[in-house]
Parts: structure tokens; sequence; C-alpha cells
């Protein structure tokens, strides 16, 4: 039995804007996905948007029993932006002040220990008209919305969260043409970047002020950067690639200040971002209380192979080739390698190199397309996604018993939930969902869950 500590946390994590879903009377303003779906349904996957998503809204409370069914002893969710105020700023939905209330309370009541994260890629419409992250003013907005949260729900909330995966979108929206805005500018980019880091750091120090006793974090996607070889050109891209994916937001965050690296590159492509001199103190002073981590696959990098055209628009992978190793573990169904070993590597580099800040890993978890085709009497017999997490938890534990400060495991997700462009093309749940009936069933895996959660371990 590979054993895990006995304040080891179970659990799993969901987002607002892939759970909740949207009805009639509830109040809610439109984020970014509602409008680009709008404008662009053909762009979303089977043409299903985020107005429907898994329901949460109005099953809320049959899917909290279901956290005790599935063994949760944690659960991660967040708060919409746009549900809480419709416009950004100014005047509160009141009806989404008494849902989070009640939804909160109820996981509470229930003994779950309850994380919260404040943004999920869903910044409200109305602020992306004056240019989203881009403006200042919307550092300040949410500032403020982060302190009503702290204020207002702070009595429920265990473990608060500012971002999650901050550089998404950066990269996604502002680098490459995946999210909205689709703005391909890096010097956006750039000012993007810092206004949600110097945002995070703001929430960090409304947090505390509201309540020293309030543990805050940021959730960073700490993907390893892996080169094809120790040749130098190759640990170079390596280590570049590595400043843009990770060390963007983990170092500030974690140390309060920028690597000196990062920052010299981006001067030396006119990138550098505008700023106060007093933004550098804040996020010098206001460093978070933990780390969420998350973890699908490796990043394998070898040395560019071409020069990019001087016409081409800035991008990090100017510095930088994606590798495909020959013989690796993939996930067919997602397209994405399998690599256990990552989870270790990340324990150990928070470890060596960021003071092993206490962390938990927060993302986790396996995309099936199809998996109807798996059902058995009456149920899915997901046994590849119990091996797929058994995979990582031998790495967790291996860099638990070697000294990693990591105080839990948060599977993706709890039920097969709406994925941004992919809708429910992939299924991460241990709960398979439904789209016709709303149905909710159990999956081999989530019977396993709770024996694991209950057991605070597993049989290898």
């Amino acid at each position: 039995m590979l054993t895990f500590p006995k304040d080891f946390v179970w659990g799993s994590s969901t987002s607002g804007p892939q759970s909740e879903g949207r009805v009639a009377g509830d109040g809610k303003g439109e984020n970014l996905w509602d409008y680009w779906y709008s404008l662009e349904p053909d762009r979303f996957h089977g043409q299903i948007g985020p107005e429907t998503t898994s329901t949460f809204y109005l099953n809320y409370e049959k899917d909290i029993d279901l956290l005790l069914e599935t063994g949760h002893t944690i659960f991660r969710t967040s708060i919409q932006w746009s549900r809480l105020f419709p416009q950004g700023v100014g005047e509160v939905n009141q009806t989404a002040l008494a849902f989070y209330r009640k939804v909160f309370r109820l996981i509470k009541d229930k003994g779950i220990e309850l994380m919260v994260n404040l943004y999920h890629f869903d910044l409200p419409f109305e602020l992306q008209k004056i240019e989203g992250w881009e403006n200042r003013a919307i550092v300040d907005a949410y500032q403020a919305y982060a302190r009503f949260c702290f204020e207002n729900f702070g009595d429920l909330v265990d473990r608060w969260i500012t971002f999650n995966e901050p550089i998404v979108p950066v990269k996604c929206g502002y680098l490459y043409d995946y999210h909205y805005p689709n703005k391909l500018d890096a010097k956006a980019a750039a000012q993007v970047a810092f206004h949600t880091q110097l945002a995070s750091s703001l929430a960090v120090q409304e947090c505390h002020a509201v309540n020293s006793a309030y543990k805050i974090g940021i959730v960073l996607n700490l993907t390893p950067a892996y080169p094809r070889s120790q040749h130098p050109a190759d640990l170079k891209a390596a280590r570049i690639a590595e400043l843009f994916q990770a060390k963007s937001f983990l170092d500030p965050s974690v140390k309060g200040e920028y690597p000196q690296e990062l920052v010299a590159i981006l001067k030396e492509h006119d990138l550098l971002p505008t700023y106060r001199p007093e933004d550098l103190d804040v996020i010098r002073q206001h460093k978070v209380d933990f780390l969420g981590v998350n973890y699908y696959q490796p990043l394998r990098v070898a040395a560019p192979r071409y020069l990019p055209h001087p016409d081409a628009p800035f991008q990090p992978d100017f510095y930088y080739d994606h590798y495909v190793m020959p013989g690796r573990k993939i996930n067919p169904h997602r397209g994405w390698e399998i690599y256990e070993k990552g989870i270790y590597d990340i324990a150990q580099s928070i470890k060596k190199d960021y003071g092993n800040i206490e962390w938990l890993l927060t993302e986790n978890g396996m995309g099936v397309e199809g998996e109807e085709k798996f059902r058995e009497n009456g149920f899915i017999q997901d046994d590849y996604r119990i091996d797929f997490i058994k995979g990582h938890l031998k790495e967790l534990h291996r860099a638990i018993e070697e000294g990693a400060n990591c105080k839990g495991y948060l599977l993706w997700t709890f039920i097969d939930c709406w994925s941004w462009l992919n809708a429910y093309k992939n299924r991460y749940g241990l709960i398979e969902l439904n789209l016709e009936t709303q149905e909710r069933i159990i999956k081999k895996s989530g019977h396993w869950f709770k024996e694991l959660s209950q057991n605070g371990g597993f049989e290898p």
C-alpha cells in the first residue's frame, strides 16, 4: 500500500464557466466565451457553447451529494466574475451572491474543504470592450471584485486562488489564434501578462488585509521543459521555453521578482510592458501563500531548426521547436504524451528553487473521446483513468517521501464538463454526464476514487 500523509486531501477541480451554465433570470452578464460563441459558433466543437455546460447552477444540491459519494475531502471551483458583477464593476447581482453563498455553505456543511478561484479565463465582456487586460483599469476592477469576494465569502472558503493558469489567456488570446480576442500581438501579450500578475499580487494584498489568516495562492501549469538532448543549444531552448511557460508567473508570484533572462529577452524585442515603479513593490511585497500545480503532459523542446521570418509576429517558440520524442507513451484520444515522472520533477524543482513552498496538485487527468464504448453493466469501466491516476500518484508519493511539501491531489474533473473549444469531445470526469437527460452516473473511477480517499492510498 502506498500511503499518503493523514492530512493529505483528495478531490477534484472544475470552474464556474465550465460547469454552471445559464438560465433565464439568473442575472449573469456576458463573458468572453459567451460573446465569442455568439460571434463564431463554428469554432466550438459540435457548436456547443457555454450557455448550458454541466448545469451545476440548477443541479448543485445533488452534485454536491455526489462529492461525498466519490470520496471528496476537498473541492475546487471558481466564482464567475460576470455572474457576480454583470458589468464587471458597479452593481452586484444579488441572485449570484445568494447562489454562491448557498453553494459554498452546502459544501462546507458536508465537511469538504473548499478552494475557490477568482478567475478562470472568463473576463466580463463589458471589460473586454475597453481592451481587457491590456487596460490598467481592469486591474483596479479585479482588485475591487477580489476584495468583495473576500469580504462576502471568506467565512466559507478555506483557500483562495487568484488566477488559474494565467499564461493560457496570454498565449492563446494574444500570441496564437486559439482564444478570443485572437490578437497575435506580442506587445499586447506582455502587457496582459504584467497586468494579470499585478492583479494577482493586489488580490494577495487585499486577501491578507481582510483577514491575515486567509490563505491565497495561484494555480500554474508548471509543465517542465525537457530538452531533446544535452547539446547546449537544446538546453538553451528548454531554459527559454520554461521562462515563458512557467517562470513568467511562478517567479513573481513566489519570489516577488521576474527572471532577469526573461526581462532581457523582452527588452531585446521591445516588448517590455508599461508599468509604474510602485507596481514592482506590490509584486515584491505580496507573494502567495501556496501554489496550485496543474500537470497533464511534458513540454519537450529542441533548438530551432530555422530562423524566424523577420516580418513574422514575435512568438516564444522563435527560441525553440516542439519536439516529439520517439517511443513516448501517449493518450491516443487527446494526443498528449503521458509522462508520470513530470510530477516528481515539478516537486523537486519547487523544493530546490522555490523554498519548498506548500502546494497542491490541482489538476491532473485523462480526457477520452467516445467513452460510451467502455460502458458495461450500466456504467463506464474507465480502468485507463484509474491506471493514469495511479501512475502519477506513484511519482507524487515518491516526491513526498523525499520531502515534497504537497498537501493534496485534485483530479480534473468531477463531472464531465464543458471544455472551451472542445465542448464535450473529451471526457475527464469521475462521473458521466448524459447531455440529453442530464443524468449523472458514477464511473468505475469514481467508486475507486472514494476507496483511494478513504484508505489514504492504494495498492500499486
